[in-house]
């Protein structure tokens, strides 16, 4: 049957229920149950955001949140007194790495800022007001001793900012302005890898961009202090998630060896 017949057949019923109030209840209900299915075969493929979501919910309160309960009942209850991570997290708004599920991250472990292309703009009241105040927070109130900047493959942002004409034009509101806090990693790459794919080129820029992140945490005073007093340490790191791979290098940029699923 057709789409159209479906359609045809849902109206056909809709109108009945609608016009022949003297129905008997379990006629009524009969054509509504048969109209719901009819409904179902035409959209056989239709998306339930609200059966998702309490799906979601239901598998995390029984697999994760109800197990962390049996293993540490107290958690929720000191967790309810306050927070006191070690980590601050920068990473990307992408779907593909959520970096809870990537460092197996327990809730209370890591303070997270999640953005276009995980950056990390430069001390500025005004401009970058929102990020700067979960910083300052992070550092001068939750006391984090760590700021992990996670890159990773196959970035849109990334992919945008070695996109922009060098002439500067915008074909967006606010996502080139926002990328362009990255705008020395693309040009140091473009410079030193000319001879590379565009491809190979942004892969390059994703992870000189977390080393700009970096430097832009060290225009926070606060952030400066910390580091200078061996209180806070500044980590970049960079996701495969076709490979799964995982690079981490500190703020003089040695690179551990890398993590390898």
């Amino acid at each position: 049957m057709g789409s159209k017949s479906y359609e045809d057949a849902i109206a056909a019923l809709s109108k009945l229920l609608r016009d022949k109030t003297d129905l008997g209840s379990v006629a009524a209900a009969k054509i509504k149950k048969i109209t719901a299915e009819l409904e179902s075969a035409a959209c056989p493929t239709q998306f339930d955001a609200v059966k998702r979501i309490e799906t979601g919910f239901l598998h995390f309160k029984t697999e994760k949140y109800d197990v962390f309960c049996r293993k540490n009942p107290d958690l929720y209850g000191a967790l309810a007194k306050g927070q006191s991570p070690k980590f601050m997290v920068f990473a990307c708004s992408d779907s593909r790495v959520c970096p809870s599920h990537i460092l197996d991250l327990q809730p209370g472990e890591a303070f997270m800022v999640r953005n276009i292309a995980n950056m990390v703009p430069p001390y500025d009241k005004t401009m970058y007001s929102g990020v700067g105040a979960a910083i300052e927070y992070a550092v001068l109130h939750l006391k984090v001793e760590n700021i992990v900047v996670i890159g990773h493959s196959c970035c849109g942002g990334i992919k945008g900012l070695m996109s922009i004409p060098d002439d500067g034009t915008t074909a967006s509101d606010f996502i080139e302005q926002w990328v362009s806090i990255c705008a020395p990693a693309k040009t140091k790459v473009k410079s030193e890898y000319s001879g590379l794919s565009f491809s190979e080129q942004c892969t390059n820029c994703e992870k000189e961009a977390v080393n700009v992140s970096l430097g832009n945490l060290l225009t926070y005073p606060f952030v400066r202090e910390a580091v200078l007093k061996n209180t806070l340490v500044l980590k970049g790191a960079h996701y495969d998630f076709v490979n799964g791979k995982f690079d981490l290098w500190n703020l003089n940029f040695q690179i551990t060896p890398t993590l390898a699923v």
